[in-house]
């Protein structure tokens, strides 16, 4: 059994365990060990007198997790998305820091339609999983009507939860097949704003191996080599439901921007452009009904 520490002995610690993290080739182990101790203890570094030995045991260990490279979000049961702390569990998606200029160009288009005399835009999530972006849009344009859409069971119960926590009968939560046509069709023609994070990974295209190994195939892969017959499915789905001037924000792999352009304005959209997220890849279609 490992001895209780304090503070001094506590902070020579978490050094050991980012050397540890370090040498096991994580790519931020001074900050994960931080963050690790600081879950462990239930409070900030900074504030901790030290640690007791079954949270030094506790703490040695999920070290060794993440040095075998488990997710940080999955050890903690936490994930960051625009300020907001959602749960996060195995079999669920870890919604990508990428993925929040996604969510931002949702939100700027339902506040535009504020701002044009739309007192409460209708704004749909398909393929919501965690529930990140329909909670930051619920937070964020408190006058939207937002609905969420997911199929798999297990992100569509992390959902619900998140969604009471983040914004409390805010959202209304449909667990079907987002691409379906009978999905949402009370809405067909008279939503403002559709958001996407679908499926979308080509074949052999995951970019690393937390990802391959932690993250549920059925959140990553787009369906066909190219990864694009899911994205596609959700343009469609959206033509229907969008109303004439209605703007659909899908994200998508680096490689997909000039197919799903032409796929969006062979389902009707009269606009069709690709945003970049922060790093200068494109990342997202944007499109106009």
């Amino acid at each position: 059994m490992n001895e209780p520490l304090d503070r001094y002995g506590l902070r020579r610690l978490v050094r050991e365990a980012a050397r540890r993290l370090a040498e096991a080739g994580v790519a931020s182990p001074e900050v994960d060990a931080r963050l690790l101790a600081e879950h462990v203890i239930g409070r900030s570094l900074v504030m901790a007198d030290g640690a007791s030995a079954e949270q030094v045991e506790r703490y040695l260990g999920l070290v060794e997790r993440r040095a075998a490279h488990e997710p940080l979000q999955l050890l903690t049961g936490t994930m960051w998305f625009r300020g907001l702390e959602l749960l996060v569990r195995p079999g669920v998606f870890i919604v990508r820091p990428e993925t929040e200029v996604v969510a931002q160009t949702a939100i700027d288009a339902a506040r535009e339609a504020v701002v044009a005399g739309t007192v409460e835009p209708v704004v749909v999530d398909l393929c919501t999983g965690s529930g990140a972006i329909a909670a930051a849009l619920a937070v964020e344009v408190p006058a939207a009507r937002v609905t969420a859409v997911e199929l798999d069971d297990a992100p569509a119960a992390l959902a619900a939860e998140n969604l009471e926590r983040l914004a409390p009968g805010r959202v209304r939560l449909v667990q079907a097949d987002a691409t379906a046509p009978e999905t949402l069709a009370d809405l067909d023609g008279a939503v403002d704003v559709v958001v996407s994070n679908p499926p979308y990974v080509p074949v052999g295209a995951v970019e690393d191996d937390e990802t391959e190994r932690f993250d549920p195939d059925l959140a990553l892969y787009g369906g066909g080599a190219e990864g694009l017959a899911v994205p596609t499915a959700v343009i469609a789905r959206a033509s229907d439901l969008l109303q004439t001037g209605g703007v659909l924000v899908m994200e998508h792999d680096a490689g997909q921007g000039a197919a799903l352009r032409e796929a969006a304005r062979s389902a009707g959209f009269v606009e069709a452009s690709t945003g970049q997220d922060l790093t200068g890849r494109d990342r997202y279609l944007r499109a106009v009904s």
